[in-house]
């Protein structure tokens, strides 16, 4: 029954105290039309993504921004003829300038995506733009969606403005595992807190993060996160941590294309940086577990005893925190065009990320680590390993 009731409570706690973290009704703040709009420059970095940048690159290319801006995709050792597409690409459609570059292998203490990042940058800076966009190889832009963030970014004064990409939900397993995966960022980092000024809560989408240029120095990006393996998270701090001022949202017109058609692609997703997300703590790991189990885990099972058992108030508490958890997720469903119907299903989601977040443990102590694009790293500090398997 204290259970029971302990996860109600919580129920009670996450719909009302945190931020009103399961809304999707944040999108990109309140814009006007700037007088001169800034520079820009686009930093891709790329491994591998030959499968997904014919759909992703012409997007980019094809952005219609009143201002000045250029596109430099990093080419990270890929081995699958990723930097030729690009260029393939950038002289078959024409649109914004391309250089594709090429970074070398990461010295230790770098993660490969920042190295990559940090090249580009690099790049980008003899040209002295005012803002750098940062995008994921896979992430694909409608044609204003450049002109809509800057835009964004200099009406409200933000140093930072980041888009949570809408990712692709087709398969079976994408409509399970994806609109949670996004529930549960927002529940851990609330959008409406992270845009409030004094507060601690930071957060962004690396799939597409627009970043004043005077900001990124003063943070130190991405020198400061040279070892994050949550990239995107480590950025926003060190910029809010410096004083900048930023906010992130829903994405309307910025999707991934990057499929992930079985449930391994998507384990490894998730697996891959959860342990890290918890700063490698057993302690942390215990608690998560625990909490995943009482806040997810315990209404159905609390219903379904209760009922067995003639224990009444132990099936009303379960009953209705599992209602308000299936009520908290219905906007998200929508938000993804999915069937409601799937709302009831995530205590069972929730079960799978407790199993991936485990297994994220027990590979970072068998020496795997965290990975990224055939890179892993078992440690902060460690250099980059070759993997057995792409990611």
């Amino acid at each position: 029954m204290w259970t029971a009731v302990g996860s109600l409570a919580a129920w009670l706690w996450l719909l009302l105290g945190q931020g009103f973290f399961w809304r999707t009704d944040l999108r990109l703040p309140p814009r006007g039309e700037p007088d001169d709009w800034p520079s820009v420059c686009v930093v891709v970095p790329a491994r591998d993504e030959a499968a997904v940048l014919s759909e992703s690159l012409p997007s980019l290319l094809a952005q219609e921004y009143p201002g000045r801006a250029e596109i430099f995709l990093v080419d990270d050792g890929s081995s699958d003829g990723t930097g030729d597409l690009a260029r393939e690409l950038g002289r078959r459609h024409g649109g914004l300038p391309l250089t594709v570059g090429s970074p070398g292998e990461p010295p230790a203490g770098w993660t490969g995506k920042l190295w990559a990042v940090r090249h580009g940058m690099g790049l980008a800076r003899a040209r002295g733009p005012e803002y750098l966009l940062l995008t994921d190889a896979d992430i694909a832009h409608a044609p204003a969606s450049l002109r809509e963030l800057v835009a964004s970014a200099v009406t409200g004064d933000f140093d930072l403005v980041s888009q949570m990409a809408r990712l692709r939900v087709e398969s079976v397993w994408e409509r399970l595992v994806v609109p949670a995966f996004v529930y549960f960022f927002a529940q851990l980092y609330p959008f409406r807190w992270i845009a409030q000024k004094g507060s601690r809560t930071a957060a962004a989408a690396g799939g597409c993060v627009l970043l004043r240029a005077g900001a990124a120095e003063r943070a130190r990006i991405p020198d400061a996160v040279r070892q994050a393996v949550i990239d995107d998270v480590a950025m926003a701090r060190a910029v809010k941590g410096s004083g900048g001022h930023i906010w992130l949202g829903l994405a309307e017109r910025v999707d991934s294309v990057r499929p992930y058609p079985r449930l391994h692609d998507l384990w490894r997703m998730v697996s891959r940086s959860a342990y890290a997300q918890l700063r490698h703590s057993p302690l942390l790991l215990a608690g998560t577990v625990a909490g995943l189990a009482v806040v997810y885990l315990v209404p159905p099972v609390a219903l379904v005893v209760g009922l067995v058992t003639g224990a009444h108030p132990v099936a009303a508490a379960g009953g209705l925190a599992w209602l308000l958890m299936t009520a908290t997720y219905l906007p998200m469903l929508r938000y993804y065009r999915q069937p409601l119907a799937l709302a009831p299903l995530l205590p069972f989601t929730a079960l799978m990320y407790l199993f991936m977040t485990v297994d994220s443990a027990v590979q970072h102590y068998r020496g795997r680590g965290a990975a990224w694009k055939g890179r892993t790293y078992a440690r902060p500090d460690a250099a980059p390993d070759a993997a057995p398997e792409q990611q």
